[in-house]
């Protein structure tokens, strides 16, 4: 490894990539690590970018390589971090990822930083998801149902941040960050 592993989960809708958006304008030398999914692009979502976009053999191929540091199945798709993500050149590595994949972190990597995303609400949670306007209903329901063992979960942490209001929990994640070390 050849920087700090930060890794930022929490449910669906809990404003992990707005948070993470932020971070990495406020905190020089981190880097996102780009996930690697089954799921279909969004609107606007460029492949290497947002997202490797793989096919399910493709993906499979891969986890049977063992080139993936974690893997999860979420709310029907896959999901995993590439390890070649955590061996690039950087101050740090930023992990945005689910509970699933959290735990294979800290299994493998026990000196990554864990940090659990908090909604003020359960409600509130539905009320992003439904707003953000990018899932069909059936796919809320199961980020939905997921969410509930998600934030059950929030206690295997080292730390947890109720993202209620934005700049707050920026400066709280900034601060975070920053103690990691060589940052």
């Amino acid at each position: 490894m050849t920087a700090p592993i930060l890794v930022i989960t929490g449910p669906s809708g809990v404003g992990k990539g707005t948070l993470i958006k932020g971070l990495l304008e406020r905190v020089p030398g981190l880097e996102l690590a780009v996930s690697a999914t089954t799921r279909r692009p969004r609107e606007g979502e460029v492949n290497g970018v947002d997202y490797h976009f793989l096919g399910e053999e493709d993906f499979e191929r891969r986890v049977a390589a063992g080139e993936f540091v974690e893997h999860a199945e979420y709310a029907a798709n896959r999901y995993g971090t590439l390890t070649s993500e955590l061996k690039r050149p950087a101050g740090g590595i930023v992990l945005e990822i689910d509970v699933q994949g959290a735990r294979q972190v800290r299994d493998a990597l026990p000196e990554a930083k864990l940090i659990f995303i908090e909604p003020p609400s359960f409600e509130d949670l539905e009320r992003r998801l439904a707003a953000r306007a990018s899932d069909r209903p059936e796919q809320i329901e199961r980020r939905l149902a997921a969410a509930r063992d998600e934030l059950a979960a929030a206690g295997e942490f080292d730390h947890r941040i109720v993202n209620d209001d934005l700049q707050r929990a920026l400066q709280e994640l900034s601060k975070l960050a920053a103690t990691m070390s060589p940052l």
